[in-house]
């Protein structure tokens, strides 16, 4: 039944043009750059915005929409990947459909279109997630994460493009609001301090934490919270939610039982000239080596999904302390996607420290996949 409704509804004309949009050459932007040409949103601004994105989403929603078909192990097939095809496929039509813009108003219109496709992509993570749970149900578990290295990179690629089709959208429909925070142009902060976004992204985490265990670590913050600099809050709101997280559910799981006072996470914000790093350090005993490389896969994960079989799609806001297994590899891609990274160093026994480096230059243009 899933399997048909990519054909039916699709037109051969439709699918013939996704193969042409998905063999032209993509524009990376810099977050420099958005800063710079956001910081005046004239309505020519906008127009030119908007002329851009009309024609840079279609190649980039193209190019995934062709690497949809033709996964390894039978994964295209998986009822959860055919539906997030179908929203991609409708995306691209919607784009496509759309006629040139010429005017403010034409300009408007495609906004609210691109505001809907983005909200329409809203839950793709927990589905390809649900996708891909899908096939390991039915494998071999001997082949589980050897084999599965395609997957891995093609889940790389493919999130790493919605981040970036995310940003695009989503700058350019926050240009048009008309009443910016301060220091704010579109998603970019440009007076960014990382100790504050880490003092609430830390607090979200406990809150969690504490619905869950019903106690949680203290959270210590060690840096100048009067140091700014241009950055996306949202995403690092994200990133260090996601270790902050990890590390709290390590140290309460390991000093649940004992008599003795869960220690506090430890958060330190270093400026550097290059880099803005942000070290998380816990006393949760650490994870073994040959478990590192496994961190960082998205099949690895034995948490439940949000979006399981029997559960109804409206309530997958939900957070949870496992979460479903994909906070750290899309972390990682965040990080990324501005010139960053972030490094996992474990001490067995002990406790790990990840290291979350933020490129302070703004320079690097976006990974293209």
């Amino acid at each position: 039944m899933a399997a048909k409704k990519a054909s039916e509804s699709f037109s051969k004309t439709l699918i013939e043009e996704v193969h042409k949009w998905g063999c032209m050459k993509q524009t990376g932007v810099s977050l420099r750059y958005m800063m710079e040409f956001g910081s005046k949103p004239t309505q020519r601004n906008l127009l030119i915005s908007g002329q851009f994105l009309h024609k840079e989403l279609p190649i980039r929603i193209a190019r995934r929409a062709i690497e949809l078909e033709s996964l390894p192990y039978g994964l295209s097939e998986k009822p959860a990947v055919l539906k997030v095809r179908d929203w991609y496929l409708d995306s691209f039509r919607d784009l496509r459909s759309f006629p040139e813009i010429k005017d403010t108003n034409d300009e408007r219109e495609f906004t609210q279109m691109i505001k809907a496709i983005k909200v329409r992509h809203n839950n793709v993570v927990p589905m390809m997630a649900l996708g891909v749970q899908q096939l390991k149900k039915g494998m071999d578990p001997k082949i589980i994460y050897e084999d599965l290295d395609e997957i891995h990179q093609f889940l790389d690629r493919f999130y790493m493009s919605r981040i970036g089709i995310r940003m695009l959208i989503g700058q350019h429909v926050e240009l048009h609001n008309p009443n910016p925070p301060l220091h704010c142009v579109g998603y970019i902060h440009t007076k960014m301090s990382p100790v504050e976004v880490a003092q609430n992204a830390s607090e979200d985490a406990r809150c969690i934490c504490l619905r869950e265990y019903g106690s949680a670590p203290e959270v210590n913050i060690y840096g100048d919270p009067k140091f700014t600099f241009p950055y996306v809050p949202t995403h690092l709101h994200l990133m260090v939610f996601e270790l902050v997280k990890n590390s709290l559910r390590a140290v309460q799981e390991r000093y649940m039982d004992s008599d003795r006072v869960a220690p506090p996470i430890r958060i330190i914000v270093a400026d550097g000239i290059e880099d803005v790093t942000i070290k998380v350090s816990d006393e949760g005993g650490g994870i073994p080596r040959s478990g590192l490389p496994k961190i960082f896969t998205y099949l690895y994960s034995t948490a439940r999904n949000p979006l399981d079989e029997h559960s109804d799609l409206g309530t997958a806001d939900t957070v949870t302390m496992a979460g479903y297994g994909y906070g750290l590899p899309i972390s990682r891609l965040y990080a990324r996607y501005f010139g960053g990274d972030l490094q996992i160093i474990s001490m067995e026994g002990y406790g790990t420290d990840a290291y979350l480096h933020l490129s302070r230059l703004g320079d690097s243009q976006e990974p293209l996949p």
